[in-house]
This record gives structure tokens, sequence and C-alpha cells, in this order.
């Protein structure tokens, strides 16, 4: 069993809605073949809990929109580390950047096939690396400078 056309699209818009916002590393696999309660997960992260909702709200906005659907369940809103939206067909985590670290869900669904991604999606692909690599040389950065 595959992911339908409809979780496609579904993962699709949200990927794109969560590209346009800055998250990070954007992916989605399909997981039908191991559960039965959804087609896919996307997964996107974000450095701060600021950011992680508002990547939340867009692809809330987004799907509601352009294709008619809302979550029938959202949960982690309030400490916005790990803000999941369940669609029935697929299901969206957010996470905060150590977040995501941490509970690694892609070691968790890596034999799951990865489903394709609009290039803006592709292209957050080792954003959060990206991010902290500067963050620690902007923090490295004022120490140095009272050393010499």
């Amino acid at each position: 069993m595959t992911a339908t056309d409809r979780s496609i699209e579904l993962i699709s818009t949200a990927a794109q809605a969560a590209a346009d916002k800055q998250a990070h590393d954007v992916i989605a696999y399909d997981v039908s073949d191991v559960l039965s309660i959804t087609d896919a997960f996307l997964l996107a992260s974000a450095p701060n809990d600021r950011q992680v909702k508002s990547i939340v709200d867009e692809i809330e906005e987004r799907l509601s929109k352009e294709l008619g659907a809302k979550p029938v369940r959202r949960e982690g809103d309030r400490e916005a580390r790990w803000v999941l939206l369940d669609y029935v067909d697929i299901v969206v985590h957010v996470q905060h950047s150590e977040e995501r670290v941490f509970y690694a869900l892609e070691r968790l669904w890596k034999d799951c096939p990865e489903l394709d991604l609009p290039a803006d999606a592709k292209q957050t692909r080792g954003k959060a690396e990206e991010h902290a690599r500067l963050r620690a040389a902007e923090e490295a950065t004022p120490a140095d400078e009272d050393w010499r």
C-alpha cells in the first residue's frame, strides 16, 4: 500500500508552507505500509519556539484555504517545542531543533520511503546544521576578541 493522492497533495502543500516560513530540514515519509492510522508523516524544525508556531500556523492556514483540510487534533501548542497536527491522512510534526535532534524521528522511519517534496522544501535540508554552526561562530567571536 502507498500513500494516497490526497495524502501526497496534503504533504506537498504543508511542506511548501513550512519552507515558506523558513523551516529547517523538511522531510516526508510514506508510513502507510507500517501504520494503519495514517499515510504519511511530515517533519520540519525551527531554531526557536516563535518560529515553530509560525510554521504550524502557516501549514494550518494553507491546508485549510487551498485544500479545505482542518486538523482533527493539534497537540503541543502551548510550549511550541513539538507541535503535532493530525489530519488523519497525514501527521505533521514541527519540532524545535533541540527536540528534533533528541527524538530523531528520522531514525524511526528510515526504512519507510521518502516522499518527493517541492523544490523549496528540499532546499531546507541541512539548514538546522548550518544555523547551529553560524550560531556557534557568533557566540565564539566575542570570547575570541576578549582573548586577544
